[in-house]
């Protein structure tokens, strides 16, 4: 599902217009990731959690070279699904 179509199921869902659904969408989007780049958690209870998660240096391979790399350390968002959306899933 795209961000239309999800702006569609919630403007069917909750009378909203597309616009506003879409709007909803765009807001939501701007604080998980407003509060992800001050390094919070951001917790939905019953759908998940949204967490920063740190990656340390290592080293890799060039896939077509061959030649030894060094990835450098990094931040990543990850998901954890919370037991609602685990259950829904089957």
């Amino acid at each position: 599902m795209r961000k239309p179509e999800l702006a569609a199921a919630i403007a069917d869902k909750t009378g909203l217009t597309r616009e506003k659904a879409g709007e909803v969408i765009n807001a939501f989007t701007d604080q998980v990731s407003a509060a992800a780049a001050r390094g919070e958690d951001i917790s939905l209870i019953g759908f998940g959690t949204f967490n920063i998660r740190h990656r340390e240096a290592r080293s890799g391979r060039n896939p077509q070279t061959g030649a030894s790399i060094r990835i450098p350390a990094s931040k990543t968002v990850g998901f954890k699904p919370g037991k609602a959306l685990k259950d829904a899933i089957g």
